[in-house]
């Protein structure tokens, strides 16, 4: 009977491997393709002609004497100062994810141990708050930006971005607080911990995946905006994807398509990395249930 079940789940087994590896070929070959086309110049990698010029690189060989070429990363970091953007996101990453991840770690344990009912429209109203379009609530900001002048620096769409990402964090974090069992407080402090102190070395340890978990997309949230930071920032304190959509050009002014496809792929890198780097503390946090205490 060992036998016969074991012949029973072979073709399920392996459908079920095709449909993976069919589903990684078609998720990981946009960040292939362009990763292998960042190396070639424009006429290879837009080639109507024939697309196989992208592949073995014809005019990428006439014109740098090998079928690959540097150009399109040395013209975007060097040349359009793309290091600057760079340092840019990751100066408004930073802080986004530490504010946000402070408050939010606060603010989820108080809701979740609080026993009254203003807890749950807290909540309610940070729901509704995280809904609205992103654009809607950039708006508000900008008279008065503009009035203080303060428009156009690093620390006003922290700010914002902060304002934005906190709803989630708050949930997110607000979940797991309720998934650990509240004798763990209980029991820190009648050992002599405060309730600070309860929280910090009692509480925070047993949810640090959890923590991890909401870090990550407040993370991916900042890295990846382009609405606030596109309106909130002038174009010498841009981030890293306003800045990519500046080397596209516009009907006015003539861009450089291969200076975006690098920067694409300089973008997108530091989050393979991330996540491989994060996964097990990511899988551990989305899949935190009930605590045994």
């Amino acid at each position: 009977m060992t036998t016969k079940a074991q012949n029973r789940t072979t073709p399920l087994t392996v459908i079920s491997f095709a449909l993976v590896g069919l589903w990684l070929v078609l998720a990981a070959f946009p960040f292939i393709w362009t990763l292998w086309g960042s190396f070639k110049v424009q006429a290879d990698f837009f080639s109507k002609a024939d697309w196989t010029n992208a592949i073995f690189g014809v005019f990428t060989t006439a014109e740098t004497g090998g079928p690959f070429t540097g150009k399109g990363y040395y013209g975007a970091w060097v040349q359009e100062e793309f290091w600057h953007s760079a340092l840019n996101s990751s100066i408004v990453v930073f802080f986004t994810v530490c504010i946000s991840l402070t408050f939010g770690t606060l603010g989820g344990y108080a809701l979740a141990r609080s026993g009254f009912r203003y807890a749950f429209w807290i909540l309610m109203a940070a729901l509704v708050f995280r809904a609205m379009p992103h654009i809607t609530l950039v708006s508000g900001y900008l008279l008065p930006f503009f009035e203080w002048n303060i428009w156009g620096i690093l620390p006003t769409t922290i700010i914002v971005l902060v304002a934005i990402n906190q709803p989630f964090t708050l949930w997110m974090l607000h979940s797991y607080f309720q998934n650990i069992p509240k004798d763990l407080d209980e029991s820190a402090m009648v050992d002599g911990c405060t309730r600070f102190q309860a929280f910090r070395f009692v509480i925070v340890p047993v949810m640090w995946p959890g923590v991890i978990t909401t870090g990550l997309f407040s993370f991916l949230l900042a890295y990846n905006d382009f609405a606030v930071t596109s309106m909130l920032l002038s174009g010498e304190n841009e981030t890293m994807i306003p800045a990519i959509a500046s080397f596209l050009g516009t009907t006015q002014v003539e861009g450089n398509v291969m200076f975006a496809v690098a920067a694409v792929v300089s973008a997108t890198a530091p989050l393979f990395v991330l996540i491989l780097f994060f996964q097990r503390q990511i899988v551990s946090g989305l899949t935190a249930g009930a605590v045994k205490g």
